[in-house]
């Protein structure tokens, strides 16, 4: 399949090039443009990526129709925002799921709009909770399994699991009865489960107080002591995350985190990533490669637009998709006031500490204005300024214009991830030097 596309997309973007061949400055411009559109979609799709998007595309490639191709690009993008990801916990009575259900939200217990929380069992339905810049994710807090009468088939059907994409077991100690009947009952289900072994850290201040306290092989003893438990009942090869809600930074998160989006049908695995706190360098580097490989797409939207003789209509749409796709880059990476705050806060570092690491000018504001004079910037002004002349010649002029509105919005896209990837790096660093 991959070949076929490939000498679609390179017939096409070659075609463009062979037009508007460098005949004077103006043209040299385009074929800059277009040069730019060609590399920058051959190095960034493979087999993989490509089959993700849709076979429509594909053909649509094949048989050189690049306003198609991007329709199909558009349908596939509203389809992949739309997506929701629902995320089941569970657990007994005090085990410490309804603060980790804020915790994975990035909020605290006292936040507004966090789970109530407590000693003896506040949750008495299945309750959803979304996460507070990214509605799509939504982490249900179930009631409490402690109960002696406990019935996994009834508590499975009273909360609805064919709802959920996956459940996680939380215990703040050994896994009990309750916990590995549920477990059992939800693999019949073909559903996935993942254990989490909560509170850790107040495991490790207690160990902490003994004289030869060595920390790895503490919670490597914790760890195995679950699995065992686990085994012991039936369960082959259970996997157990050690998890602090109170600094999901440490210990097995990030683990948790990749296991659980690897085993994620594909198209719900952006959800996951993107909602995450940004909480650990690992964390960083995956949400930038996933937004990456969204770029080649917009771009491409970008010049279909572009290929139509409106006037002013590919600037207004190249705007749309950068101030969109540039705050989605800018809350993912929790650059916002409240991430930074409450990063600060959880690693005692001054805010504004945090706060002077930042280099991007789009840390200030990004708005319509913002990104305009982006675009209007020395070396972007003269390419659109051809862009815009190319648009008004029939034929010609669409498909040259096409080619350098891609490259474009490919450069700025980049650019921008670029920028704010690097500064929530710096950022990460800066709070991880004070610990």
């Amino acid at each position: 399949m991959w070949a076929c596309s490939k000498t679609a997309l390179s017939y096409i973007l070659w075609h463009i090039l062979f037009l508007v061949s460098p005949l004077s400055n103006i043209h040299s411009l385009a074929f800059i443009g277009n040069t730019i559109a060609m590399n920058s979609i051959m190095e960034n799709i493979d087999d993989k990526e490509l089959s993700a998007v849709q076979r429509e595309i594909e053909e649509a490639l094949k048989n050189n129709s690049l306003t198609t191709a991007a329709g199909k690009i558009q349908d596939y993008l509203k389809e992949i925002n739309n997506v929701e990801l629902n995320i089941a916990v569970t657990g007994e009575t005090g085990s410490g799921k309804s603060t980790f259900v804020n915790a994975f939200r990035g909020m605290k217990n006292n936040d507004d709009g966090a789970a109530p929380t407590g000693v003896v069992e506040t949750t008495k339905e299945a309750k959803a909770y979304l996460h507070p810049k990214y509605p799509n994710m939504i982490v249900w807090d179930l009631p409490g399994n402690g109960t002696a009468n406990f019935k996994p088939e009834e508590y499975l059907q009273k909360v609805e699991f064919d709802r959920f994409d996956f459940f996680i077991i939380v215990s703040s100690e050994r896994f009990r009865a309750n916990d590995i009947t549920l477990a059992k009952e939800i693999q019949k289900m073909k559903k996935k489960f993942y254990f989490v072994r909560s509170k850790i850290d107040n495991d490790m201040r207690a160990e902490g107080r003994e004289e030869k306290f060595d920390q790895d092989k503490t919670l490597e003893t914790i760890r195995q002591y679950c699995i065992k438990g686990l085994e012991d009942q039936g369960l082959g090869s259970p996997k157990v995350f050690l998890i602090s809600s109170f600094d999901l930074g440490h210990y097995d998160f990030h683990d948790l985190e990749e296991t659980m989006e690897k085993e994620l049908p594909e198209h719900k695995r952006h959800v996951l990533l993107l909602s995450i706190p940004n909480l650990t360098l690992k964390i960083n580097q995956r949400k930038k490669e996933a937004f990456k490989t969204n770029i080649w797409r917009l771009a491409l939207v970008s010049g279909s637009v572009a290929a139509l003789p409106i006037p002013g209509l590919s600037f207004a749409v190249d705007v749309s998709i950068l101030v969109i796709e540039i705050k989605k880059y800018y809350n993912s990476f929790g650059l916002d006031d409240e991430s930074l705050q409450s990063l600060a806060n959880r690693m005692n570092v001054p805010v504004e500490e945090l706060k002077a690491v930042l280099k991007s000018p789009l840390n200030k504001e990004i708005s319509t204005d913002v990104v305009v004079k982006l675009l209007q910037s020395a070396v972007l002004a003269g390419v659109m300024l051809v862009e815009y002349l190319f648009s008004n010649i029939p034929i010609f002029g669409s498909i040259a214009a096409a080619g350098i509105s891609y490259g474009t919005t490919y450069y700025m896209l980049k650019k921008c991830l670029n920028e704010l990837a690097d500064d929530a790096h710096n950022v990460l660093m800066k709070a991880l030097d004070g610990q």
